[in-house]
């Protein structure tokens, strides 16, 4: 477990001991998440995977996300604030009710880098800049689509701004993950997410996580090209960055939740859209039925062997294997 990461506690409910366990029955996060996470329709359930509310060292990664790597801040008044705390050098990440901020100018072409304090600031758990490290809040649920497979929508209210969930898993070396890339048959779904981000100098940083194996309730997550969540990188103790989901607007009870596998926050047209679109290249299908809608699913050609082709979408239309799609480059940071 990761540190700071809050979990719930349990609560004297007067129910017998075999009631936890069989309430765990019910919970896709068994346990892990503040909230539970329920599926839809009754006695359906996802394929078996390892639950981590957090991201795990896998193979090929060069550091354990685990670790404590930064050095923490030194503010002795509450709350933290820009100029003084060192974790808030590129200005506040959230306001007052914990909703992120500069949502406006998040995903147009760079968002500046959020950095949460952590276990090694004196500022204590209730600092407004500790958000994503407190793990889910919402009731979320997992239910089968009519055509992308299972997806992921939401129970209650979010507003805009407000922190939804990680997409943690497995952190892969680029190699690992190209080589599971190129190991994909074509009825396996494929979760590899890859975030680069543009630092001074001309520096890239590439991160690659994929929670086939291992991972959260992220990896329900469906493609939309007109998104109502956007993903961003947040760094909290580690240089290591967590995928985190923020609400892109406000969202009703029931609404599916969905983000822009390539990592554009909405979809316009432009080089990256003819990228998408390369003549002869076999692509899958997007099923997301918006005004906007691409046809095709974002495809990272840099995490296949240059021999290798996405699947090929069988006689129905549909992409085999689909849920979710192929890698998700993510290329819109600036640290």
């Amino acid at each position: 477990m990761s540190a700071g990461r809050q979990r719930r506690e349990t609560e004297d409910s007067g129910e017998g001991p075999e009631a936890p366990a069989e309430r765990l029955k019910f919970d896709i996060a068994r346990g892990l998440e503040n909230v539970p996470v329920s599926a839809w329709p009754p006695g359906a359930w996802p394929e078996p995977f390892q639950y981590s509310p957090d991201l795990v060292a896998g193979p090929g990664a060069d550091s354990d996300p685990s670790q404590l790597s930064f050095p923490g801040c030194e503010c002795l008044e509450r709350p933290c604030l820009p100029g003084s705390c060192s974790c808030l050098r590129h200005g506040d990440n959230y306001d007052d009710n914990l909703c992120l901020l500069d949502l406006d100018s998040t995903g147009a072409t760079c968002a500046r880098p959020v950095f949460e304090c952590h276990a090694l600031c004196p500022c204590g758990e209730d600092c407004r800049n500790r958000l994503v490290q407190r793990g889910l809040q919402v009731q979320l649920q997992v239910f089968q689509t009519d055509a992308k497979g299972w997806g992921l929508r939401t129970l209650d209210p979010i507003p805009r701004g407000r922190f939804i969930c990680e997409y943690a898993g497995e952190l892969l070396g680029s190699a690992e993950a190209q080589r599971r890339s190129g190991l994909q048959g074509l009825r396996d779904p494929n979760y590899i997410q890859a975030v680069r981000e543009h630092a001074s100098g001309g520096q890239v940083l590439e991160t690659f996580v994929d929670p086939a194996r291992v991972g959260n309730v992220g990896r329900f997550l469906n493609h939309s090209c007109e998104p109502n969540l956007l993903m961003l990188p947040v760094r909290v103790h580690s240089m290591v960055p967590r995928l985190a989901l923020f609400a892109a607007r406000d969202i009703l009870p029931g609404e599916e939740l969905s983000y822009d596998y390539s990592g554009r926050f909405r979809n316009g047209p432009g080089a990256e859209e003819e990228e998408r679109l390369e003549p002869g290249m076999p692509r899958k299908p997007c099923y997301c039925g918006t005004v906007s809608c691409t046809a095709f699913l974002p495809y990272d050609s840099s995490l296949y062997p240059s021999s290798l082709k996405p699947p090929i979408p069988d006689e129905g239309g549909r992409s085999i294997g689909e849920s979710p799609p192929s890698p998700r480059p993510c290329d819109l940071w600036n640290m």
